[in-house]
Formats: structure tokens, sequence, C-alpha cells
């Protein structure tokens, strides 16, 4: 990171943009090149004393460009961004942006028993919907696909609002 006085080590500022954030967007590739994807998502955010792991879980049609890509390559880049504020400036040119963000990149897994869709889809529920009340019948988990995507490496950063 260019500017390390931007960048987020604390966790527990790490997962409150992952709480804050409604969207991530993948970056895939695939015959027609590079191209991103915003989705809804679910997290398991695990804080060890010499790791960290963030799982992230999405769903979607199993067709399509999104899910031909994945099975072609399971490589993603994610960003996610939130806190977004106009900084303004002396000049046209000082102006900037202030934000929260996360990026990275990680590995996607198609989960394919029932058990493991319905966590992960419960995942994405409590992130998105928490007090919407759960129910998935097995038609709909069959008719889903649902997604893990293992991120293997991620970096937080933020631009604050300048203070008067």
């Amino acid at each position: 990171m260019r500017l390390s006085k931007r960048e987020i080590t604390d966790m527990a500022v790490i997962r409150e943009i992952l709480e804050e954030c409604d969207v991530v967007r993948l970056g895939l590739k695939d015959d027609e090149g590079m191209f991103i994807v915003p989705v809804n998502y679910g997290y398991d955010l695990e804080i060890y004393e010499d790791q960290t792991e963030l799982k992230l879980y999405i769903h979607g049609s199993g067709e399509g460009r999104k899910a031909d890509a994945i099975m072609a390559d399971p490589h993603a880049a994610i960003e996610m961004d939130c806190r977004h504020q106009i900084i303004t400036g002396d000049y046209t040119c000082s102006y900037s942006y202030a934000y929260r963000s996360i990026i990275g990149s990680g590995t996607i897994t198609r989960l394919e028993t029932d058990d493991d869709k319905r966590y992960a889809l419960g995942k994405l529920m409590e992130h998105m919907a928490p007090a919407a009340a759960l129910e998935f019948s097995l038609e709909m988990l069959g008719r889903t696909a649902v997604y893990r995507i293992d991120v293997v490496h991620f970096t937080g950063k933020e631009r604050r609002q300048k203070t008067e």
C-alpha cells in the first residue's frame, strides 16, 4: 500500500467495514476478458493470534457469465467500500473523496451440500436482513448456486474527511 497512513490493521475496524458495506464487487475473468460483478454477501471473520480468516458467501444462478467464469477459473479479486463523502478543496485538483474499503483476492468454491448452502445463505441473510425469518426449501436449495470465497489476502484502507 502506497500510503501506509491509510491502512487499516485493526480487525475491529475491518469488521465494521464488513458490517457497513452491502455489496462486494468480484473481479472475474473469462474468454471475453475481465469483468466486475456486484453481489450481496454474508461473511465469517475469524481472528486468531497468528492469522485472520475471512470467508464471504454469495449466491446466484448456476448459469450465466458469472457462474461460467467461476467454474473456469475460481480466482477472484474482491472490493467493497463505504462511508463515501466528498472532500472539498481550495482548487479543483485538491478535491478528494473520503471512504473505507477492503480489497483483496481469494478462491471461490461452489457449495454443494444442502447443509453448506443453508449455512452460507443464513450468513448472507444475517448480514443483509437480520430480522428476516429463514426458511430454505429443498427446491430452492436445489436451484440456487451458493459460493464461498476464501479470501487469501486482503487489506483495509481509509481516507478520512478533513477536520477543521
